[in-house]
């Protein structure tokens, strides 16, 4: 994975292009991020997916810590 500006894909952006073809090539402007992908069907590479292990399975939720969090917060300003 590469991550540039959008400076240096304006000045390089033939580079850019050939390592799109084997690696994901992201241009950053600001606060957002854009992906440059190649569609040339004859080179085109698969993707790998990876299953998720046990620190996926043993995480808690958004509304889990969301909950926790704000018991934390209580806590401390009724003090």
């Amino acid at each position: 994975m590469t991550v540039i500006s959008s400076r240096e894909f304006a000045t390089n952006q033939e580079r850019y292009f050939d390592i799109a073809i084997n690696e994901d090539v992201f241009i950053k402007r600001d606060r957002s991020m854009f992906q440059l992908i190649c569609n040339n069907y004859e080179m085109n590479r698969e993707r790998e997916y990876y299953e998720p292990d046990e620190d996926f399975y043993r995480s808690i939720s958004a509304d889990e810590f969301k909950d926790k969090a704000l018991k934390i917060i209580d806590k401390i300003y009724n003090k």
